[in-house]
């Protein structure tokens, strides 16, 4: 009761607060910058935040929050035109959609998969604001619980959402997730800080040397943004690029916004399960975004009585994924709100933007809820007002940008290769940024051809850190606690809450198994000969080959840099062997010879390397000249023999593309990558 009087007068001021006319008004300026913003591939929240930050110093705090949550708010929601539109993961939160709303984009339902999203994404923002009001006051001590142990628990539910997402042969899935594992081990372990992955000698070349330059870019390991975009964005503007036409081969866009709306309320229930789930892992700090979205579709297809269309074009695929990312928005509040502890990396942004507003008195943090419960609740509900504000934008436009689908995709391809570019090098400002980005994107490319799960691989890699890093604190608690006494040690390892997700986690496994036959990990691909599968299986191979002898000469003071490594290696070894003999024993027809390349040859019009010799130029060109030289060939080249337009169309396509990405880097503070040109030379920007 005295939680219940506590809470209401401080709603009630919030409300008051809130419901200002100008405090509305930029809530939506931060919306209107959210859309623009997160309708980009690759740039989200951070980006966002990241803009606003020099404008938050001493602005009164209610509008200033107003303008940041109205921003933060809508980026899960306007990150699903490029998942959906251009099969193009907007940002880490919006993966899971690409398998269905891409889907349906290229039959012509653009606009029903984009309504039941923003459908989704509002309702699942208003769950998760709700649930916020009345938690908030609660969720301390529920957070508390979670130690280390319930904290890997978690992860490792994760990745047992790699038994849905397998495909038809499951073992394939297991062997992908391994490799998303070890490539994300790349760099310094997170305990001791032992190389992986990078030679010790390194270390010592002269500075400048390409062995030192390597050892200082994979040190820190590749990055999400670069992964991300690599496995699923490249592949898919190649592929769409050699078949030289438009995203969707029909001219209907489907039943529109209102019959989007429709399917998200023939799947409330679905809808409801997804937006819990979304705040229950949104919860949990530095989890939320990354994953959430593949749990919310791995219960999807494990709830789904029919699962024949899931990765064809089902719109369940939307809706879950959709009502969990928005959601976890409010659960990621939790953490920040209570303990200040950033639930993501714009939630870190969030939290020193906040104490640049007014007087900086307000601290996020439990100071806040005990001194500032007014303007915590604030947080809230303008978070939900956002999402009313953003969806219904975002319905209103859905028809007309979904007929960018009906444009030739030769004209889309190089416009948005070019921001996704811009968005890899801003991982570190370098040009091996935009290699990083080629090399997985030519991984993505092997594994949609011979039907290996990128989700699982994806989840692999995001997960990687987290499984290190909580399984070395576990081992190092525990230790310790056995050591004080057996019982003692037990009760910390296997707690009620540790037992619960074991369960949730081996019941996951064994569902997923059991329906993996049911699901095609890159849709309807059909069966070739032995020898290509069998090729990209072996580097496969080779390469968890090499990363289990790089672990092993870790040393022995920095055991526990190569306890992961080594295990995962194993793993992936062990499947891969399987495979391999199933290979030998199966025929050519077999689903595990599945082979993209024969099935398309047909309707592919261009070959795959005279494709990437494109992108590959324009990686070349950028050493030599610098990107935007480079950027300014490449469309003007592209254009004109490859989409066969005149000099005039190509010049004039140029010029906006130039004038477009040297306007968002002016606004964001941002460079470009520099080549030989620019070490010789001392060229004003954005030729710098």
């Amino acid at each position: 009761m005295d939680v219940f009087l506590t809470a209401m007068p401080a709603l009630g001021d919030a409300f008051a607060m809130i419901l200002q006319p100008h405090v509305i008004g930029y809530l939506v300026l931060g919306v209107v910058m959210g859309l623009c913003i997160g309708v980009f591939p690759g740039l989200g929240g951070i980006a966002g935040l990241s803009l606003l930050l020099p404008f938050m110093f001493g602005m009164e705090p209610v509008t200033g929050l107003a303008l940041m949550v109205g921003m933060v708010a809508v980026v899960p929601t306007s990150d699903t035109f490029a998942s959906v539109l251009m099969g193009i993961p907007g940002s880490s939160a919006s993966q899971a959609t690409v398998l269905d709303g891409f889907p349906m984009a290229k039959k012509g339902q653009a606009a029903r998969a984009l309504s039941a999203a923003f459908a989704s994404s509002l309702f699942g923002g208003l769950f998760g604001a709700a649930f916020l009001t009345f938690f908030i006051l609660a969720a301390r001590p529920i957070v508390l619980l979670f130690q280390t142990p319930e904290l890997l628990m978690i992860t490792i539910f994760g990745l047992s959402m790699v038994g849905i997402l397998a495909g038809r042969v499951a073992i394939k899935g297991v062997v992908a997730a391994c490799l998303g594992l070890l490539v994300g081990t790349i760099g310094e372990g997170s305990a001791q800080g032992e190389l992986r992955m990078i030679p010790r000698e390194w270390i010592f070349a002269d500075s400048g040397s390409f062995a030192f330059e390597m050892y200082q870019y994979l040190g820190d390991g590749l990055k999400l943004v670069i992964v991300g975009l690599g496995i699923f964005a490249i592949p898919e503007i190649v592929a769409l690029l050699r078949q030289d036409k438009a995203i969707s081969d029909k001219a209907n866009l489907g039943g529109g916004w209102l019959e989007g709306v429709k399917d998200w309320w023939a799947n409330l229930w679905l809808s409801m399960r997804c937006s819990l789930i979304g705040v229950i892992v949104g919860v949990i700090p530095g989890l939320g975004g990354s994953v959430v979205d593949w749990i919310a579709y791995g219960h999807t297809v494990q709830t789904a009585k029919d699962k024949s269309q899931f990765g064809k074009g089902d719109v369940r695929g939307v809706i879950g994924p959709e009502s969990s990312n928005n959601a976890k928005e409010g659960g990621g509040l939790v953490p920040t709100l209570l303990f200040g502890i950033p639930g993501s990396g714009s939630m870190a942004i969030f939290i020193s933007a906040v104490a640049l507003l007014g007087s900086g008195s307000i601290e996020v943090g439990p100071s806040m809820l005990k001194n500032n419960l007014d303007f915590t609740y604030a947080i809230v509900w303008l978070l939900a007002l956002a999402n009313v504000v953003g969806t219904l934008i975002c319905i209103a436009a859905s028809g007309g940008i979904a007929k960018l689908t009906n444009i030739r995709f030769a004209l889309l391809a190089p416009f948005l290769f070019m921001i996704i570019a811009f968005a890899a090098f801003q991982s570190r400002q370098e040009i091996w940024d935009l290699v990083a980005l080629f090399g997985i994107g030519l991984l993505g490319i092997l594994m949609r051809r011979f039907d290996w799960s990128r989700p699982a691989f994806l989840i692999g890699f995001v997960l990687s850190g987290p499984v290190e890093r909580y399984t070395n604190q576990a081992y190092q608690i525990g230790s310790s606690r056995f050591r004080r006494s057996f019982e003692d040690g037990l009760e910390y390892v296997f707690s009620p809450i540790v037992i619960i997700l074991i369960i949730i986690t081996l019941l996951s496994v064994v569902i997923g198994l059991r329906q993996a036959k049911n699901i095609q990990a890159e849709g309807d691909v059909a069966s070739g000969s032995k020898r290509a599968p069998l090729i990209f299986l072996l580097a496969v191979m080779g390469y968890a080959a090499v990363a289990y002898g790089n672990a092993s000469l870790v040393p022995d003071f920095a055991k526990t840099d190569r306890v992961i490594p080594i295990f995962v290696a194993t793993i992936a070894l062990i499947g891969a062997a399987l495979l391999v003999v199933q290979m030998i024993r199966a025929k050519e027809t077999d689903a595990i010879f599945a082979d993209r390349e024969l099935q398309d040859a047909d309707v592919n019009t261009y070959g795959l390397w005279a494709t990437l010799a494109w992108f590959a130029g324009l990686l070349v060109a950028t050493a030599l000249v610098g990107f935007i030289l480079a950027l300014a060939g490449f469309l003007l080249l592209f254009i004109r023999f490859r989409a066969g337009k005149s000099w005039g169309y190509a010049a004039g396509y140029t010029a906006f593309g130039i004038t477009f990405i040297c306007a968002m880097a002016w606004t964001l503070n941002r460079d470009f990558p520099p080549g030989l040109l620019q070490g010789a030379f001392d060229l004003p920007w954005p030729l710098t």
